[in-house]
């Protein structure tokens, strides 16, 4: 009981600073998955497994998609390219700006994330002024 009441803690710390949308429904998918996994793993008690894999899934869901939705904004605000890796390197963040529209006020913004060194996003996503969200292609 007490690992899982730290587990709870844990992921009220992670959704604590989540500033979009997107990054709400990733940990959602996140948590799924990883309850599923969890459960199918851990045979001596399914529970357990579900409930830790979930609250890892989440987390790592919320969290990877919160880095990139900043880096992309950041890479939109300055111009420049922008990378953020975890500190023992599993993932990489990394976006480029591409374009500005001057009618829209958008700018499009290539973006890259690996997991255990394979790529496994690439896409194009505008990051508009003022808006809250960003638009993926």
């Amino acid at each position: 009981m007490k690992k899982f009441a730290i587990g709870i803690l844990c992921v009220a710390f992670f959704t604590g600073c989540v500033t979009t949308e997107r990054t709400y429904q990733a940990g959602a998918v996140g948590g799924a998955l990883g309850a599923t996994a969890g459960a199918l793993i851990d045979q001596d008690n399914r529970w357990r497994g579900a409930v830790i894999g979930g609250l890892l899934g989440a987390a790592l869901g919320g969290t990877v998609t919160e880095i990139s939705a900043r880096a992309a904004k950041e890479a939109a605000q300055t111009g420049k390219p922008v990378a953020y890796q975890s500190t023992d390197g599993w993932q990489r963040v990394e976006a480029t700006p591409v374009a500005y529209n001057q009618q829209t006020k958008c700018h499009k913004v290539h973006e890259k994330i690996w997991q255990d060194g394979k790529l496994v996003k690439d896409e194009i996503r505008e990051v508009c002024e003022g808006e809250k969200t960003d638009r993926t292609y």
